[in-house]
């Protein structure tokens, strides 16, 4: 009996697709923790240290904010973050794997060839272009995450939802603002990306090489990405940081009617000054925060993906 012909690999829009509807499955629950990480990102901006608390960590926060503002407020721009997500996490899972095989061809390798150097760099591309196009949304998440009617800490951005926030940027900077922060965002997500999906991939391959574990089976993915996950975790947190700060700053109008933030000019202007005056854990406040979330965030996309991915092939390709 001959072998059953491979299944063909999901094309961009495919992949895209596949991609965003996992991350949109994880953020339901990783957001009441963004929501944590957002506010223990933005407590305490450039000040020194012992300057009052509103909150003690990451589960105060989250205590705090149901006990104040209900469950409207643990899942505070949630709107926004499946719209992000989808746009997003679709391109950083649709298009790594086409990256990842035109790289490989363009150096003369076997496109499904696993090689470290274009895996991180494949990874780093599709963050940059999820990042560029989700910008908008990751910049109305974090402003709504940020703003509590109670216990507010850093700058406060009160929208209605996701369309207010639209108009109300667009009326005060046009296309300027729909893009602030872009730079950071490019820079946080290359971080994470260059090393989620190359890490899940090798420990995944790693685990069914050695045989200790069943390609098709659920723990697989699970152990694959909780690795994923505390790697993006250790990458991207000081960046994050940064992009929280970036996107929340206040603005002021200048003569020439470009809005510039009153308190950093660019990413690295931001990580110099938090360091400066927060001393080097300032970069990684609201990491426990960013630990609940990315883990069973990373977890929850991975593994909804190749589920999703596996389902939709079957479908597909009529073997279901």
């Amino acid at each position: 009996m001959s072998a059953p012909a491979p299944s063909r690999p999901l094309s961009s829009v495919e992949g895209f697709l596949c991609g965003g509807l996992a991350a949109c499955v994880a953020v339901t629950v990783s957001n009441p923790a963004e929501v944590a990480k957002t506010r223990m990102q933005l407590q305490g901006e450039l000040a020194k240290k012992g300057a009052p608390k509103v909150y003690k960590n990451a589960l105060d926060v989250i205590a705090k904010t149901f006990q104040n503002e209900g469950i409207r407020g643990v899942q505070r721009g949630l709107g926004p973050a499946y719209v992000y997500q989808i746009l997003m996490n679709g391109s950083r899972l649709g298009f790594y794997e086409p990256i990842r095989r035109r790289v490989n061809r363009f150096i003369g390798a076997n496109p499904t060839d696993q090689i470290p150097l274009t895996s991180v760099f494949s990874g780093a591309m599709s963050g940059v272009i999820g990042a560029s196009v989700g910008n908008p949304f990751f910049l109305i998440k974090a402003r709504m995450q940020a703003y509590s009617p109670v216990l507010p800490v850093g700058a406060q951005h009160y929208y209605k939802n996701s369309w207010d926030a639209l108009k109300s940027i667009w009326a005060a900077e046009r296309f300027r603002g729909l893009v602030r922060g872009i730079d950071a965002a490019a820079l946080r997500t290359a971080m994470g990306s260059s090393v989620q999906l190359p890490t899940y991939n090798w420990t995944k391959n790693q685990l069914i090489s050695r045989g200790v574990a069943n390609p098709d089976s659920i723990w697989t993915f699970l152990a694959s990405s909780t690795v994923s996950g505390l790697c993006v975790l250790i990458m991207m947190q000081p960046t994050d940081t940064v992009l929280t700060r970036m996107y929340n700053q206040p603005t002021v109008a200048m003569p020439d009617g470009r809005h510039v933030g009153t308190l950093y000019k660019n990413p690295l202007d931001c990580l110099w000054k938090t360091l400066k005056t927060e001393g080097p854990l300032g970069w990684y406040k609201g990491s426990t925060a960013h630990l609940l979330r990315i883990v069973p965030h990373t977890i929850v996309t991975l593994t909804a993906n190749d589920l999703i991915v596996g389902l939709y092939k079957r479908v597909r390709d009529g073997s279901l």
